[in-house]
């Protein structure tokens, strides 16, 4: 809860004070590596964020080949919009791939910060802005760049992933196999290129 109350603190005008009302709205959990915390078609009205550990939301195919929408790390949210704004069945399945520490983020919650602290809903205006345009970018991405450019692109937005999760869940991300990550990488590697460094 510490961390996301310095979280808050650090992007909103949401005060020390104010945020002792706002936690009674808030559930902390550790979670385990593993943990399914949403299935597809299922109906949620909650959110994450991630204070420790790293989540994930993946859709499955009809042949049950997994394709990863979003990795969450620390200070990330993460939740399906489809179901926690609109009512409808979740289009994503959300999982644990670490062991984590998440701030439960209810409706209530977002509608009372707005309340207490109006100029928090800039800030809500801002995630989902941000949300929005890293998915325009991701599917730009999908659509029109090689697989060196989408790998460059995960690693600037996700700079200490790639020695979080194996290299298939990367591939995944990515939208392609595993072999030509492989292919992506040895190619980087061979113009000294370090994703880590």
């Amino acid at each position: 809860m510490f961390n996301f109350q310095q979280y808050l603190q650090k992007h909103t005008p949401i005060n020390v004070n104010q945020f002792e009302i706002l936690r009674k709205n808030l559930i902390s959990k550790s979670l385990k590596k593993g943990k399914v915390l949403l299935n597809e078609g299922e109906k949620t009205n909650v959110s994450y964020f991630v204070s420790k550990g790293l989540l994930r939301a993946y859709t499955l195919d009809l042949n049950g080949k997994e394709h990863i929408i979003q990795f969450a790390p620390e200070d990330w949210w993460i939740g399906d919009r489809n179901s926690v704004y609109f009512n409808e069945p979740a289009v994503f399945n959300i999982d644990v791939l670490e062991d984590a520490e998440v701030v439960v983020i209810t409706k209530a919650f977002m509608e009372q910060a707005l309340d207490i602290c109006p100029d928090f809903g800039k800030y809500n205006i801002y995630l989902l802005h941000n949300s929005i345009r890293h998915m325009q970018n991701r599917i730009n991405k999908l659509l029109a760049a090689t697989a060196e450019e989408r790998y460059l692109d995960f690693i600037k937005l996700y700079p200490d992933l790639t020695l979080r999760i194996p290299q298939m869940m990367i591939a995944s991300y990515l939208g392609v196999t595993p072999e030509s990550l492989s292919r992506v990488r040895k190619a980087l590697a061979q113009k000294h290129f370090r994703p880590n460094s």
